[in-house]
Order: C-alpha cells, then sequence, then structure tokens
C-alpha cells in the first residue's frame, strides 16, 4: 500500500468545560485550548503503526477548518505523518458536506485505506465515515478496535452488542476507529522541531468544486439541566420507596 489518508478534526479539548452562548445560538470557543479529536488521534496512531511495519509508505493527514487547525495538523505531524492538507473555511460543515470535500481529496491522493474517528466529540454525530464509504463506493468497517492488513483484505475487529464480530473487508477501504484500538503516542520536543519543516498544503474550499451548503438547521443550543442534590437512604426499604415516589418503579 502506498498511501493511508487520516481525517483529524480540529475540537475543543475533552478537559475544557462547553459553557453555551447567552443567545442559544452556539457553543463558546474564543480562548479555549483546542486539540485533535481523540478518536481522530487515534486513527493516526494506527495509520502510524502500519507504516512502521512495512505495509505503507506514507500517511496523509486531512483536516478541514480554519487557518488555526494548522497547529492540530502540526502535532499531527509531529507524531509522526508525512505531510498534511487543510481544506480552508470558515463554516462549521455538516457530516455530508465533509464527507463530499473528502472524497474529492481521495479521488486526488488515491489512497489503499482511510482512516478516520468514529465520532467527533463536539458533535457526535458518527456519520461521515459512513457517508464517505458510500461517496466513494468502497467497504466500510465502523468502531474498530483491532485492525490487520494481509495483502489486499483488512481483518477489523469491531465491538458489537453480542460481543466481538470480525470483519473483512476488500482495500481500499474506510475504516472508523474506536477508543480501545490503541493508545497514542506522546509528542517529543525533536518530533516538534522536525514537523515545522514538513509542508501543509493549503486548499481553499472553494477551489474544490464542492457543494458544501448545509440541508440542516439548528432551532438553539441548550445546556443540560443541572444535576439534582442525592438523597441518602438508610436500607433498602427506603430507596425502593423513593423510586416509587418518583415513578422510576411499579
Amino acid at each position: 500500500m502506498q498511501k493511508i489518508i487520516v481525517c483529524l478534526k480540529r475540537v475543543v479539548d475533552y478537559n475544557v468545560r462547553i459553557r453555551v452562548k447567552p443567545d442559544g445560538s452556539g457553543v463558546v470557543t474564543e480562548g479555549l485550548k483546542m486539540s485533535i479529536n481523540p478518536f481522530d488521534e487515534i486513527a493516526l496512531e494506527e495509520a502510524l503503526r502500519i507504516r512502521e511495519q512495512g505495509k505503507a509508505g506514507e500517511v496523509v493527514l486531512v483536516s478541514i477548518g480554519p487557518d488555526d487547525a494548522q497547529q492540530q495538523l502540526r502535532t499531527g505531524l509531529a507524531m509522526g505523518a508525512d505531510r498534511a492538507i487543510l481544506v480552508q473555511t470558515a463554516a462549521d460543515l455538516e457530516p455530508l458536506a465533509a464527507a463530499r470535500v473528502l472524497h474529492r481529496l481521495i479521488d486526488r491522493e488515491q489512497p489503499g485505506l482511510v482512516l478516520l474517528g468514529k465520532q467527533a466529540i463536539d458533535d457526535d454525530c458518527n456519520q461521515t465515515g459512513q457517508m464517505l464509504a458510500a461517496l466513494w463506493n468502497r467497504p466500510q468497517a465502523t468502531f474498530a478496535t483491532r485492525l490487520e492488513l494481509n495483502g489486499d483484505v483488512a481483518t477489523v475487529t469491531r465491538e458489537v452488542d453480542a460481543g466481538l464480530e470480525v470483519l473483512e473487508v476488500d482495500l481500499p477501504a474506510v475504516v472508523t476507529t474506536d477508543l480501545r484500538l490503541n493508545e497514542p503516542r506522546y509528542v517529543k520536543l525533536p518530533d516538534i522541531m522536525k514537523a515545522k519543516k514538513k509542508p501543509i498544503e493549503l486548499l481553499p474550499i472553494d477551489s474544490l468544486g464542492v457543494d458544501v451548503a448545509p440541508v440542516l438547521r439548528v432551532i438553539r443550543y441548550e445546556a443540560p439541566a443541572g444535576r439534582s442534590r442525592g438523597v441518602m437512604v438508610k436500607n433498602v426499604d427506603e430507596l425502593v420507596g423513593a423510586l416509587r415516589d418518583r415513578g422510576l418503579l411499579a
């Protein structure tokens, strides 16, 4: 395999407390720490391990977002990726629009494998990978907890309600990664310095000729209700009574 494409999304760091804007138009992102989506970081780690096994020649990062997303791409390059592509846009794309952009880049790059996280922690849509596979007309394997490549076939183990499911898909294919697949490596200072010399290609989204118009309309964002204070009970009978009072037990 000559090339693996890894899709990275820039999101608010998972350790940051999210606040909804007073007018309900979105969430506050100004001044917050931004990071690589954790599921995408796992996808990148898996791509690097495949390359280190000699089963791929190049790992290419792709991200869609503002110019500030170059920081997350630099982090990915410091982890070990070879080069990166940033599709520049200030808009928040819906999953279908993102899949169309990625499909256009895949047509240009012709990878043997596309890896991305099963979902992003900002919207939890879990749609882009599946839509991309449909547009590309190639097999997909989602929620991967183990990935093995043997020639032109990828064997993917995924968790389902009944246990573990093992799939074999022909390459090229789209694989979305789960948290249990691996643990991403730490970035070292020498790698950060080397990453500054690696290329990041900047592509204005308009140059791709892709329809990214939104098809959904968000009415309002609301913060979840605060957790109510707990009630201490002395024994099982009091617990059962409290649950019945709240309509949780018949």
